[in-house]
């Protein structure tokens, strides 16, 4: 095994546009680490300011999970809440996912609980493998999903169902998750990668611009009025046409 081989998280580009994300600890079903972190925050920061990436895709390397969580068996190292409250504040991975010029695909399969379930709700798209089990358990272990699941899940699929499922922490099913528009896509497993390599070559082949700003239409109008979000769809749409590159703001 190499050392690429062995690192918590691998970047490659396979292909013109598209770049992927291995969440690669298999030997612990790809749980979160501080490592794991730290490379997630240089990678996604590599994608956003490499011209040739215009789709993002997360996978990961386990035959049996996306990923189960934050690896628990590193809480409370940090030298004090403070010192971890700080780190992950200057170090906001979430927030510079969410803010990503670029189209975000998560390809789920297996486990892909808490913090794993977290990062792939701040993607843009969500294909799902026919195994996969989503579920956000922090309630049987005394916290809340912090990373943004007690939002993010009620904007996405039923509120009063989210909320079920998030003060349960019960499991999440493949076609329960197509249903509810938790997942975008439910794919047979040995199907999935394909499938979305060949959503991301699509995708990918696309005005860059363009797609960004649909994405921020969609995701920004949810939090405004309706005449405003139209107001603002319009001023984009002409900026666009003048052949700015800008999107308006809220």
């Amino acid at each position: 095994m190499t050392e690429q081989d062995s690192a918590p998280l691998l970047y490659e580009k396979r292909e013109p546009g598209v770049a992927w994300i291995t969440l690669n600890r298999p030997d612990t079903l790809n749980a979160i680490n501080l490592a794991m972190r730290d490379d997630l925050w240089t990678f996604l920061h590599a994608a956003r300011e490499d011209p040739d990436v215009r789709v993002l895709c997360f996978r990961g390397a386990s035959p049996r999970a996306f990923s189960a969580g934050a690896d628990l068996t590193e809480f409370g190292t940090a030298p004090s809440p403070w010192a971890a409250r700080r780190a992950r504040q200057e170090r906001d991975i979430w927030a510079l996912l969410e803010g990503l010029p670029l189209v975000t695909i998560a390809a789920l399969h297996g486990y892909c609980y808490g913090a794993g379930a977290e990062l792939s709700l701040f993607c843009d798209l969500r294909i799902a493998a026919d195994d996969v089990r989503i579920a956000l358990p922090e309630v049987k272990l005394g916290y809340i999903p912090s990373a943004g699941g007690t939002q993010l899940l009620p904007r996405m699929m039923p509120p009063g169902i989210a909320l079920d499922r998030i003060l349960s922490g019960e499991e999440i099913s493949a076609q329960e998750a197509l249903a509810w528009g938790l997942v975008n896509r439910v794919v047979p497993r040995h199907d999935l990668d394909a499938t979305v390599t060949e959503i991301a070559r699509t995708l990918a082949a696309r005005d860059p611009a363009v797609l960004d700003a649909m994405k921020r239409a969609v995701r920004d109008g949810l939090d405004l009025p309706l005449h405003a979000a139209i107001h603002r769809d319009a001023l984009t749409a002409r900026l666009l046409r003048a052949g700015t590159g800008q999107t308006a703001s809220a």
